[in-house]
């Protein structure tokens, strides 16, 4: 059988609910976050890594191998609103790998295929509000093809990123379009030869992604 497994890089920016991000501050990284459940009383321990010299409110240093310590807190599973890493692995997918970045969390696991990556995200979207899919990749097939394409989005600048959502969210790509460009840069507060501009450099990168893989 083919594997037809995705491996998702999820971002979601302002998570309350996220006790590890709550604790750290826009220039600490925690990476490598793991997780063990006591069933007997429900308790979640769990152990991330981050810079020796960080402080954690909530949380104790339990080891230090130079300038990297492991810390350690616990809490009860099933809390709610879920913790995101929670929130994914309820749908199957044991998150792999954690990080805080510049106030957001980004989480990688592996779905079971596009649809229940779609999923997941659709319902991660519900949850939390600002959630987005900042990388994927695909297993490829036993001949080398593959139809599932890596599209970074960090190759888009902000502002590009905010004409694409703008104009895909007043219907301007539909057909026939439920906005023309000059209503959509009228929302943006643009001229119509700027929204032209940053949508046109847009769609360059993403074709140049898609048409290169």
């Amino acid at each position: 059988m083919t594997a037809r497994g995705v491996h998702a890089e999820v971002e979601i920016v302002s998570c309350s609910a996220c006790r590890i991000g709550n604790m750290a501050d826009r220039e600490t990284d925690i990476s490598e976050i793991s997780r063990s459940t006591i069933p007997a009383d429900d308790t979640v321990t769990v152990d991330f890594r981050a810079d020796a010299d960080a402080e954690f409110e909530d949380a104790d240093e339990v080891f230090r191998y130079g300038d990297t310590a492991v810390y350690r807190f616990e809490c009860e599973a099933g809390t709610t609103p879920a913790c995101p890493c929670e929130f994914v692995e309820c749908r199957g997918c044991p998150v792999q790998s954690f990080r805080t970045t510049d106030g957001a969390v980004v989480l990688l696991f592996v779905a079971r295929d596009v649809d229940h990556l779609r999923g997941i995200v659709l319902d991660l979207r519900e949850q939390f509000p600002d959630v987005s899919l900042r990388r994927l990749t695909r297993s490829r097939d036993p001949d080398g093809s593959d139809d599932l394409v890596l599209l970074d989005r960090e190759s888009l600048t902000a502002r590009q990123r905010e004409v694409l959502t703008t104009a895909h969210r007043m219907g301007y790509f539909a057909h026939p379009k439920d906005a023309n460009a000059t209503e959509v840069a009228g929302a943006l507060d643009i001229n119509r030869s700027t929204f032209a501009e940053h949508l046109s450099a847009a769609q360059s990168k993403l074709l140049d992604s898609i048409l290169e893989a």
